[in-house]
This record gives C-alpha cells, structure tokens and sequence, in this order.
C-alpha cells in the first residue's frame, strides 16, 4: 500500500509540471485565471496545514511538489517576460 501511495503521490504531483514548463517556455501564464491560481494556493496551504502533523510523506511529497509549480505558474503571471 506504501509504494501505491508513493506511486498516486509522484503521479498526482507531476499534473502541475507541464503547465508550470510551458509558463517558464512562454514566459507567462495569461491564460491561467486568478481566481483559478489563488483557489489553487489556497487549497494547497490548507491542506498541508492539515496533512502536516499526520506526517503522511506521500501526501506532504505532492502538497509540496504542487506548491512548487504553482509557484512558478504565479511568478510568470505576476511578473510575465513577455506581453
């Protein structure tokens, strides 16, 4: 069952990495709304809140891995290379 939760974790987590490639790629992210990133971040924050004190690794590993990538998403639309 651990390797099952690792395996949903790392697969989970990788859904944020093409949109975040193609916003580093584009040097934006236009077509991503702002009510879309923001209800997104602040799902993230709350469920690592919550997921936190269990110590459930796999979890924590996805949480952070989206954190990441919306974080990149959020950078280039805040502050876009080109316009």
């Amino acid at each position: 069952m651990e390797f099952i939760g690792w395996l949903g974790a790392l697969m989970f987590a990788a859904c944020g990495l093409p949109q975040a490639w193609e916003c580093w790629r584009a040097g934006h992210s236009h077509g991503l709304a702002w009510g879309f990133l923001m209800l997104w971040l602040g799902g993230e924050i709350l469920t690592l809140l919550y997921i936190l004190p269990k110590g459930d690794l796999p979890l924590l590993f996805n949480y952070l891995v989206n954190l990441i990538f919306l974080g990149v998403m959020l950078y280039y639309k805040l502050f876009p290379r080109n316009t």
